[in-house]
């Protein structure tokens, strides 16, 4: 009599319990970490596209004093312009320069190269590419 009455008064969770369980985190991590992997894709994207106004500000400062954009700054050296982090997932670049025309790219890199919106590129006109919404 005692024995049964002990087994009685133990606790814990069952087997099912705990399945049950595993089974509603798998269910909101599934839903929840997608949404995230965006999230933070998202923040990088404005990372890049801040970095590539920033190279296209120094290209604009550069042609107040030469009145050409050609020989430009070294990318390198524009590229100080630009948060660290940005730099570790966006490559930056000069591209198409001419006495009065350049094209600033900013190609995403590593965990960014899936990016929906690929290459960010800002012309001395000021044309922004992609133009989706939500890429700059």
């Amino acid at each position: 009599m005692q024995r049964n009455a002990a087994r009685r008064n133990v606790s814990g969770f069952s087997l099912v319990e705990l399945m049950v369980t595993v089974a509603i985190i798998g269910i909101l991590a599934s839903i929840a970490l997608p949404s995230y992997n965006e999230h933070v894709m998202k923040g990088r994207r404005v990372g890049g596209a801040a970095c590539a106004a920033a190279v296209a500000q120094a290209m604009e400062r550069h042609y107040t004093t030469a009145l050409t954009y050609e020989d430009h700054p070294d990318v390198d050296e524009l590229d100080n312009r630009c948060d660290p982090d940005a730099l570790r997932f966006y490559d930056m670049d000069v591209v198409d320069v001419g006495p009065k025309a350049y094209t600033v790219t900013a190609e995403p890199t590593g965990r960014q190269a899936s990016d929906s919106c690929e290459t960010l590129s800002l012309d001395a006109a000021g044309t922004k590419s992609p133009d989706t919404v939500g890429c700059w």
